[in-house]
């Protein structure tokens, strides 16, 4: 059994993570927030308070961290007795956390792939550039470390695994579709980090078919869905973590992942990236001063975390999986619609940051009671998906599917042993 929970990050989704960490205290034992802005910890803690989200009466504590800073981390995991760590803060963290986490021996969760602030779109396989690396020495060691656990990467690995697990024989396509249909009424904005968000729609765009990598661009290619709840919406053929991992471990099955945008959003992304303010590369102003022009652009940008009071709309996020159950072709959709609107209501963030951060809670909660405590580094498809997808429907997350008999939540009998 692990216990004590830190949290690094202080932005939209470290808030949802902390709401739940908080609702489910009595599995995880003392919180501890931490981040640069000691003060954006403490307005976490006044939100769980003022939401008497605190299932028992324990510990919960705000830290001033500078997280690239590993002998910092290291001291502040030995400090607050933690031994299981929830890395949300920016991608740019996540080696310098993880190797913090190896050498205390805390078990270390992420959510998305790591990434070096003055590169862009990583050759594939992207964990094989950094995390997995230190796959070997968390086996050696003993050390749990379970990578991208949001939503996506996260939820919609754990999605394939079930259907290749309980629902097909055999698995020849995974197409990962998110869609937000929701709106926050600003001009223009994005949903998590600028500086993150924009980072992966710049580069080349890997999918994984035919059992080699291709590369297509940005918007080049574009699929309409006919979704529950959101309705029909197209898509866009992007690049995304959970393909470098899909492709390794779902063999045979071709990779795919795609995300919605609206017109005006893609006019926007468009200009922006074309007159060059999108580049994480630095320029020279003419009084001589140096900046990088994607940071301009999200300094001038709402905070992500601004936009939760005004969105209205719901999000629609899953896989398709596509293959063959008893010698004939099959297809399942598996997936979840979360409310921003009640989102907001529950935990203060809109429903993007929700379906992120409920995750690496209930991964936390498996860790903590030894169901994901694995001594060894894994992404979520490498570990069984029922008793993830069980936590999850019982803390937020309902998952749903659709197949031959319609659309239906998928309940706990379902998981246990799926027809």
């Amino acid at each position: 059994m692990k216990k004590n929970v830190l949290i690094i990050g202080a932005g939209g989704v470290a808030q949802v993570v902390a709401h739940k960490c908080a609702q489910n205290n009595d599995v995880l034992g003392d919180i501890h927030i931490a981040s640069r802005t000691r003060s954006k910890c403490e307005a976490i803690i006044a939100s769980i308070m003022e939401k008497k989200a605190l299932k028992r009466l324990r510990a919960i504590t705000a830290h001033s961290l500078d997280a690239l800073d590993i002998e910092a981390t290291k001291a502040l995991i030995r400090k607050t007795e933690s031994q299981i760590v929830i890395n949300v803060g920016t991608a740019f963290l996540n080696m310098s956390v993880l190797t913090a986490c190896i050498e205390t021996g805390a078990a270390y969760i992420d959510t998305a792939i790591h990434e070096e602030p003055d590169k862009i779109c990583e050759t594939p396989p992207w964990y094989g550039n950094f995390e997995w690396k230190r796959a070997a020495e968390c086996e050696t060691k003993g050390i749990t470390a379970i990578l991208g656990a949001g939503f996506d990467p996260g939820v919609v690995n754990a999605y394939a695994r079930l259907a290749k697990d309980d629902y097909l024989d055999k698995v020849t396509d995974i197409d990962i579709v998110d869609i937000n249909a929701g709106s926050h009424g600003r001009y223009f904005a994005t949903n998590f980090d600028p500086e993150i968000n924009f980072r992966e729609f710049t580069g080349a765009v890997y999918s994984w078919q035919e059992s080699e990598w291709r590369v297509n661009k940005m918007f080049e290619i574009a699929k309409e869905y006919d979704l529950p709840i959101v309705g029909k919406r197209k898509a866009y053929l992007c690049g995304h973590d959970e393909v470098h991992s899909l492709a390794k471990n779902m063999q045979g099955a071709d990779v795919r992942f795609w995300m919605g945008f609206s017109d005006h959003y893609i006019n926007v992304f468009t200009v922006l990236k074309n007159i060059g303010l999108l580049s994480e590369l630095p320029v020279v102003t003419a009084e001589g001063q140096e900046i990088v022009p994607l940071k301009v652009v999200k300094a001038c940008l709402p905070n992500p975390a601004s936009l939760a009071p005004g969105y209205e709309g719901k999000t629609c996020i899953g896989d398709f999986v596509r293959g063959f159950r008893n010698g004939r072709e099959r297809t399942v959709f598996i997936y979840n619609v979360v409310d921003h609107r009640q989102a907001y209501e529950e935990v203060g963030s809109q429903g993007i940051s929700y379906t992120a951060g409920v995750p690496p809670v209930a991964a936390a909660m498996l860790v903590a009671t030894d169901k994901w405590d694995v001594k060894r580094m894994a992404n979520v498809e490498e570990l069984p998906p029922k008793p993830f997808l069980d936590i999850l429907n019982k803390i937020g997350l309902q998952t749903y599917i659709r197949d031959e008999q319609g659309d239906r939540p998928l309940e706990m009998y379902e998981l246990e042993a799926a027809e």
